[in-house]
């Protein structure tokens, strides 16, 4: 595919990337983190610098693409206050392949297993077909994340860029696509879980390690590595999935006492 690198890594919302501006692909990414659950109705963007720092782009491309999304009612804007989600459910739409709700409709324990055969492949083939190009957006998105400090969503949409590059890195566009739509399983309990204290400086750790192997071409570091850092993500959601079963017994429970 001809065109700058931009317009050859990222997601497609079911579309083409052919012959698209920068502003459009980068209205596409916002959108998958709409539809994704990252950015839920009401949340407040991050600033247009910010984006652009995470996203690789000028700040005007990302302006132009929040005016986009305007238009289409996706984004809010107002003089004087930081854009927002609209109410709106893009749910429906595919990330690359399947949609979330499709994704979100499978157990938790069958996607992790799924993740763990396909995705440690796909990381380890990144290792071997890396490039000095992607590797330097890595380290580059690795710095980002260092910088988020304690703001979960800025670090949540560049964890999004860290792990696309990496799986665009592996040189097959369809398991690439595919791991991106495992990526997106339960997306709103990885919100929930990297709001807890100390999060974000254990998924820095990981990446961390992660861009050290894959800078030497280390196969078996980084799938090591890539391994630590999906049973994490999977332990954590487990746990936030077995509490809000919890909270919903009880709730319910609570209901059965002092019917109305």
């Amino acid at each position: 595919m001809n065109g700058s690198p931009i317009l050859t890594q990222m997601p497609k919302v079911g579309r083409s990337l052919e012959r698209r501006t920068a502003r459009e692909v980068i209205a596409d990414k916002l959108m998958v983190l709409v539809a994704t659950n990252m950015l839920r109705p009401g949340d407040e963007l991050p600033g247009e610098r910010e984006l652009a720092s995470v996203l690789h782009v000028s700040r005007e491309t990302v302006r132009g693409a929040i005016q986009t999304l305007a238009a289409r009612g996706i984004i809010e804007v107002s003089q004087g206050s930081r854009s927002r989600v609209a109410n709106v459910d893009l749910s429906h739409l595919p990330v690359t392949i399947a949609s979330p709700n499709a994704i979100d409709s499978y157990d938790l324990e069958d996607v992790h297993a799924a993740r763990l055969h396909i995705e440690l492949k796909v990381v380890g083939d990144a290792a071997e077909n890396m490039d000095e190009e992607a590797l330097r957006k890595l380290e580059s998105l690795l710095e980002t994340q260092r910088l988020c400090g304690n703001d979960p969503m800025r670090f949540l949409i560049c964890d999004r860029e860290f792990h696309v590059a990496i799986y665009r890195a592996c040189g097959n566009p369809l398991l690439s696509d595919f791991v991106t739509d495992l990526y997106t399983y339960m997306m709103d309990y990885r919100r929930s879980a990297m709001s807890r204290p100390g999060a974000i400086e254990a998924s820095y750790k990981d990446h961390s390690e992660i861009v050290e192997g894959l800078r030497q071409r280390d196969r078996e570091a980084v799938v090591a590595a890539f391994r630590h850092h999906l049973m994490r993500i999977y332990q954590t959601t487990k746990d936030l999935l077995v509490k809000g079963a919890a909270s919903g017994r009880k709730q319910k429970h609570k209901g059965t006492l002092n019917p109305d």
